[in-house]
């Protein structure tokens, strides 16, 4: 009985460990893009769009800054405030809406303290397109 007390607990431990680095080798698609690395702009109070993801996924700026998002991607894209498809929430970075590849345009000024959503309202559901910005 010892001995199949020893193997049942070892079996569940290797079961345990399979799990954890199963879980611990994947990447939320946020933050990872599928076709390529993510190079954030040396540009302050910018967003990349490059491999079909944004980059860096979340900013914080002083109030009354505004943001600028850079498309560097091959598609276009049409970045609107959350939520979808209402664009509610920061009504100032829907002024950034449809960009070509190699275009860039700036929100309103951010002059409320709050956090903000954003995400490519032709494709809602892509998390890797999605960001954040926290205005203090």
């Amino acid at each position: 009985m010892h001995k199949l007390a020893r193997w049942v607990g070892g079996a569940a431990l290797a079961a345990v460990m399979a799990l954890v680095i199963a879980c611990g080798s994947s990447s939320p698609s946020s933050t990872t893009s599928p076709t390529g690395s993510c190079t954030p702009s040396s540009i302050p109070n910018t967003f990349v769009l490059q491999n079909n993801q944004v980059c860096p996924i979340a900013l914080t700026v002083t109030r009354g800054s505004q943001v600028t998002i850079l498309n560097s991607d091959s598609t276009t894209h049409e970045m609107d405030s959350d939520p979808h498809p209402e664009h509610t929430d920061c009504p100032e970075l829907n002024q950034i809406d449809f960009l070509n590849p190699g275009q860039s345009r700036q929100s309103g000024n951010l002059n409320i303290a709050r956090k903000c959503g954003f995400h490519d309202h032709s494709n809602p559901d892509n998390a890797a397109i999605k960001g954040t910005i926290t205005i203090q």
